[in-house]
């Protein structure tokens, strides 16, 4: 009677084993994602996109910005108000408009130190400069001056509001609906794929469950790790951030079910299917995670910093939609089982499935692995010369920095505002270039700027003279005021002074850029160092162009020899990551051709080329992985030729499926009106894309099949008998 109680004990620790791990998994990730879904709508509170912050702390426009807020007594952003009209303003007009500029006190959040309203020359424009504090709420405070301000200008004047701080809050805006408009479109979209892909009502929402765990988990450490100051964020880093965790998890979870699919088909048993699914998923999933985040983590050689931090943030969000393909996923799947897949549940038919021999019976992939197996050189060779047509693009690739104006996409009033301020006064007007300069050098240093032509002007910290500066000539230090008042001393801080350049053009542009540059190489070896606004964009198109030079080589290198241990052989990751680099070049010519000719876009940040490579090749690879580990694994039984035609077979589906969804949530990036996001969205959909339907379906499968068993040297397989 004892034998039978014993014989059953392990069976009932089985039975229950397989209801509390399951259950305990999916609550652990439930009470994970309970406390980071809230923070969607806080991720502001620890985020910037004061392109400052992310310079090399070493850089000549960083240690400015330092030292500028102990010669101004605050850290204030600077806006500046543009009234224009078309006929010269009245007397009674510039009287409401001092008055209106002035009552901007009275919001909370800008500072006491505004200046006068000034006139133009051709007395159709006053310009004025109001400070809002760093603490403040800079949309907020933008917002309401613009408000205010349009209340109380007369009839016929036209108020902007420009400069540094009307840019942030443009960008800002542009930003604002990261957190609702992206993601839902984002899952919408997908949502509609799987639907489409699975035929299925509840299957779909299990996946896209799986990713908003990952996404919610993921958040809920780098918004902490924000907070604490370990790393940094801004707006682009967390769309990035959305979009890939939704696409890496779906996909993930794509190759989970595909193979869960399968186990179905031979197992009865729910629990030994999911068992089968995840010893087949687990290293593809694997290499294809850790490909992408060593890939990420090459960003850490960027000096800037907002390349430098989006690498452990994006790798965070990798490891989480890894972990929850694998733990989460198989949890709910194992509570569903086939009723997941209703209405089309798959049949256990272990007999159908030996006669089929593994491979689905017809379709479109069936019949192409046919073709590539009847005419595998042509169609590679045939491909390749496609491909490299599509690259000559690149020569119109024009990725050598943009305006700070033009990286809001559609209506801006800062952008406006710098026309009606470059129309009426010196373009550079309220974005000077700053020089910081030993007391005794102040004079040349001066002289060096007034006798540029891109400077019109010079003026000195002083905090005895009313507007706290002083214009400086070749004279000397001038006095401000009535006449005969003394000229003011300049403000020294640690034996330094702090000059101002006035741009003649906008502090944006090429022609400001060259300045920067000329004040630089006249000023070399004295010591004296330039920043400002002209300057921080000066100096992050050089780190992003050092970046570019230095990690996309060493991406290639980290990705080569991953494949290579995955692979175990030497051929095939050189013929990957050949066909790769070959697809990403395609995907930037054909992108270069559509932002010239079809958009029309102003150029594209250095950075565009870099993360578009960053993505493109480590998720590119992620597709080379899910097949060519099918390919091995069916060369072991079948030789490499049969197993190429078995492994785009059976992955082919699943993998374009995969496509699909990483394309479309890459493409939701283009809702946020942000000129980088765009374009990185074009080139990482389309790219994925063309490595889903052209180089994975096509190219590589072929060139594989042509070289046959050598691709795999110099591993035990490249010495079979196919």
């Amino acid at each position: 009677m004892t034998a039978p109680q014993h014989a059953t004990r392990p069976q009932r620790t089985r039975r229950t084993l397989r209801i509390l791990l399951p259950a305990l998994i999916i609550l652990g990730w439930l009470a994970a994602a309970s406390f980071g879904g809230p923070l969607f709508g806080k991720v502001d509170e620890v985020s910037s996109n004061d392109r400052t912050a992310y310079l090399p702390s070493s850089s000549d426009s960083a240690r400015v910005q330092e030292l500028q807020t102990r010669f101004a007594g605050s850290d204030q952003i600077p806006a500046i108000i543009v009234a224009v009209s078309d006929a010269k303003l009245t007397d009674s007009q510039r009287t409401t408009l001092a008055d209106a500029v002035a009552a901007t006190t009275d919001i909370a959040g800008v500072g006491d130190d505004i200046s006068p309203a000034l006139p133009s020359e051709d007395g159709k424009a006053v310009q004025a400069f109001v400070p809002i504090r760093s603490d403040a709420d800079l949309g907020d405070v933008v917002s309401e001056i613009r408000t205010h301000l349009d209340e109380a200008a007369p009839a016929g004047v036209t108020v902007y509001v420009t400069g540094p701080a009307g840019f942030s809050a443009d960008l800002v805006a542009a930003f604002a609906g990261i957190d609702g408009i992206l993601l839902g479109v984002a899952l919408a979209a997908v949502l509609v794929i799987l639907v489409l892909v699975y035929r299925s009502l509840l299957l779909p929402v299990v996946v896209l469950a799986t990713s908003m765990f990952a996404l919610c988990t993921a958040l809920l450490l780098v918004w902490w790790l924000a907070k604490w100051g370990v790393l940094l964020l801004s707006g682009q880093t967390q769309g990035i951030l959305f979009i890939l965790v939704i696409g890496a998890a779906t996909d993930y979870a794509l190759l989970f079910v595909s193979r869960f699919r399968e186990a179905l088909r031979i197992e009865h048993d729910r629990g030994r299917a999911v068992l089968l699914a995840w010893k087949g998923a687990f290293e593809p999933i694997l290499a294809s995670g850790g490909t992408v985040i060593a890939g990420l983590l090459c960003l850490l050689l960027s000096d800037l910093r907002s390349n430098s931090a989006l690498g452990p943030v994006a790798a965070i969000g990798i490891v989480f939609a890894m972990l929850s393909a694998l733990t989460l996923l198989p949890a709910l799947l194992m509570a569903f089982g086939r009723a997941a897949f209703w209405p089309r549940r798959p049949r256990f038919d272990p007999e159908a499935v030996a006669a089929e021999d593994g491979l689905p019976a017809g379709g479109v992939w069936a019949r192409l692995s046919e073709l590539i197996r009847r005419r595998s050189r042509i169609i590679w060779i045939a491909t390749t010369l496609v491909l490299a047509i599509g690259t000559l693009g690149v020569l119109q690739l024009d990725a050598s920095g943009v305006p700070q104006s033009d990286l809001v996409l559609g209506s801006s009033q800062a952008r406006d505002g710098q026309k009606a301020l470059g129309a009426h006064f010196p373009g550079g007007s309220g974005s000077p270039v700053q020089v910081l300069v030993a007391k005794d050098s102040l004079q040349r240093t001066a002289d060096v700027l007034l006798a540029d032509k891109g400077i019109d002007g010079v003026t000195v910290t002083a905090k005895d003279s009313v507007s706290g500066t002083a214009p400086v000539t070749a004279d000397g230090i001038q006095p401000v005021g009535r006449p005969g008042t003394p000229a003011p001393d300049p403000t020294v801080i640690d034996g330094d002074v702090l000059l101002q350049g006035t741009l003649t053009a906008a502090a944006d542009s090429a022609t400001a850029e060259d300045t920067v540059r000329r004040l630089r190489s006249s000023l070399d070896g004295t010591g004296a160092l330039v920043g400002g606004v002209t300057a921080t964009a000066v100096d992050t198109d050089d780190a992003s162009l050092r970046d570019r030079t230095l990690i996309i080589p060493v991406i290639l290198v980290v990705i080569m020899l991953i494949l290579m241990l995955l692979l175990r052989a030497i051929v095939a990751p050189v013929l990957l990551i050949v066909t790769t680099v070959l697809s990403f070049g395609t995907a930037m010519g054909v992108s270069a051709l559509v932002f010239n000719g079809i958009f029309h876009f102003p150029g594209a940040d250095p950075a565009v080329p870099l993360y578009g490579f960053v993505f493109l090749v480590a998720l590119g690879i992620d597709y080379n992985i899910f097949l060519m580990t099918r390919v091995r694994e069916e060369s072991r039984t079948h030789g490499t030729r049969e197993g190429v035609r078995r492994g785009l077979a059976i992955t082919g589906g699943v993998i374009t499926s995969a496509g699909l969804v990483l394309a479309t949530t890459f493409a939701a990036l283009a809702v946020i009106p942000i000129l980088f996001l765009a374009q990185l969205a074009f080139i990482v959909a389309f790219g994925v894309l063309l490595d889903t339907f052209v180089v994975r379906s096509l190219l590589v499968p072929a060139l594989v099949h042509d070289v046959g068993r050598a691709v795999w040297w110099p591993s035990r397989l490249s010495r079979g008998d196919r």
